[in-house]
């Protein structure tokens, strides 16, 4: 009986044939070492991060009352909602006021999380965030449990899932809409099913409304539901973009008027940084950022192979999502704009679990081992 045959279904690369197993053992090795020597930082030209403190560990009571910048801001514009204020009637004067571009419209923000946060107050988001974490690590120790090849990885699974979103739970950066929208996209991916899709698709329709960066999510699910011939999950989801093109329509309705023509594009955000772009959004957007860049590189490129080696509808969309992420943060974003990686990377830690199995079945495919 050959290795393929006496393989779990689950176990990818057991399955795999010599060649291509060399190949992708080839194409690891060198991203691990690419990802090695990639220097990792959140700014490019002498232009400073837009939310430095998050590079530089956890703040200081001193830090405290010197608030970055752009939390700063954030915090103004809660502020200017708890006193009664509409969005849209002051926030582009105050971007404007801290030069901050307000072309394109997506320069300025969505309102739901300043509207979330003025309503419930700082007490009812670490509320608020102590759930999201509770039932998310509890949604991900469901779907381990209930996927292939998942159940003995559950515990393991669980804590690095606790791991991957435990910043979510530092008060300092509530503001930051990236990681609501990462910790919700959490969520929605591990509450999903094939075929049970009707809360998944809630959750990521309020991540998709704090922050717009969860649509390849969304497309992808509806793109594998689409795969899958289950129509009705796929008109679901398309549904859902359907109405974030529309809410964005509107958002533009209202900023568009109030744009002068003195007023400064944002900088290009397509800037093609390879590697750095990828492995410094989700390194400095996670705790992997206490690492030197030298292990935190290459343990991005391990969580991608982890999810790989996992052959289950999780694995699969998994690998897809996270490969997909990846492309686009080669592609697009400033260095400064790092934060973006805490979209992707509460959940993607979970890859490490199955990693072991990965590597093991990949060397054993390679070498034709039967």
């Amino acid at each position: 009986m050959n290795q393929a045959t006496a393989a779990p279904a689950w176990d990818r690369f057991a399955q795999w044939g010599a060649w291509p197993a060399r190949v992708l053992l080839a194409v690891a090795a060198i991203l691990l070492v690419l990802a090695a020597i990639t220097p990792l930082t959140a700014s490019m030209d002498g232009t400073p991060a837009e939310v430095p403190s998050l590079v530089g560990g956890e703040p200081s009571d001193a830090a405290e009352h010197e608030r970055d910048e752009d939390l700063a801001f954030y915090d103004r514009v809660i502020d200017r909602i708890e006193s009664g204020e509409s969005y849209y009637d002051f926030i582009v004067e105050e971007q404007r006021a801290r030069a901050y571009p307000v072309r394109p419209g997506l320069a300025v923000r969505l309102p739901t999380l300043a509207y979330i946060h003025a309503w419930l107050g700082e007490p009812g988001l670490i509320a608020m965030a102590i759930v999201l974490m509770g039932v998310t690590v509890w949604a991900w120790w469901k779907r381990l449990g209930d996927e292939p090849g998942g159940k003995r990885r559950q515990r393991i699974g669980a804590a690095l899932m606790l791991m991957g979103g435990s910043l979510g739970l530092n008060r300092y950066y509530f503001v930051l809409h990236e990681l609501w929208a990462g910790m919700l996209l959490a969520l929605a991916f591990g509450l999903h099913r094939p075929g049970r899709w009707g809360w998944p698709l809630a959750v990521a329709a309020l991540a998709l409304a704090i922050r717009e960066h969860v649509l390849p999510f969304v497309l992808l699910m509806g793109a594998m539901a689409a795969w899958r011939r289950d129509w009705k999950e796929a008109a679901a989801w398309s549904a859902l973009v359907i109405v974030f093109l529309l809410a964005i329509a509107w958002h533009f309705s209202l900023v568009v008027p109030q744009v002068l023509p003195s007023d400064p594009e944002s900088p290009d955000w397509l800037v093609l940084r390879g590697m750095a772009g990828w492995l410094g959004n989700v390194v400095l957007s996670s705790n992997l950022r206490f690492l030197p860049h030298e292990i935190a590189g290459p343990m991005v490129v391990l969580m991608a192979l982890g999810w790989a080696g996992w052959k289950s509808p999780a694995g699969t969309t998994g690998t897809l999502l996270y490969l997909g992420y990846a492309l686009a943060f080669m592609l697009a974003g400033r260095a400064n704009n790092f934060y973006w990686g805490a979209v992707v990377a509460p959940a993607m830690f979970i890859g490490l679990a199955f990693l072991p199995m990965a590597l093991v079945s990949l060397v054993n495919a390679a070498r034709g081992k039967a």
